[in-house]
């Protein structure tokens, strides 16, 4: 099950339809079942989650926060910043709306335990990304 919180009416004024494009692409980036929340909200609230609980200061433009093992099956949470996916999308020449499905099933890997910080995983977490993306009629992210 997948649950999205649109805090930001931006979102929803540049891409009416951002609950179901999350929708999907968190479905097919969760393998073997569970559920997972979607907060699309501002700059100033994911700032906000970064500095408490990442210790960074700013934005950025995805967050997930990984659920300990619980018997609802939950995943965790994950958190997007429109302005900075607005402003990544349109520095890489890509639709929103395929950033933000590319950000969510980013986020949704590392909900399953998925990580880039050596080149290997990254290498594994960009082939996974592609083929969830390409599943869904999304272009490759990286190309």
């Amino acid at each position: 099950m997948i649950e999205v919180e649109i805090e930001d009416e931006a979102w929803t004024r540049a891409l009416p339809q951002a609950e179901i494009l999350v929708m999907v692409a968190a479905d097919a980036a969760l393998t073997g079942g569970g559920t997972v929340a979607v907060l699309l909200t501002s700059d100033d609230e994911v700032a906000a989650l970064n500095q408490q609980f990442r210790g960074k200061a700013g934005p950025t433009n995805v967050l997930s926060f990984p659920a300990p093992p619980n018997p609802e099956d939950s995943r965790g949470d994950i958190a997007l910043a429109y302005g900075v996916c607005a402003r990544e999308a349109a520095e890489q020449g890509k639709s929103l709306a395929d950033h933000l499905q590319h950000l969510v099933a980013h986020g949704v890997l590392h909900l399953l335990g998925y990580d880039h910080q050596t080149e290997a995983q990254a290498e594994a977490m960009e082939a996974l990304e592609r083929a969830i993306l390409s599943g869904i009629g999304v272009s490759d992210p990286y190309a």
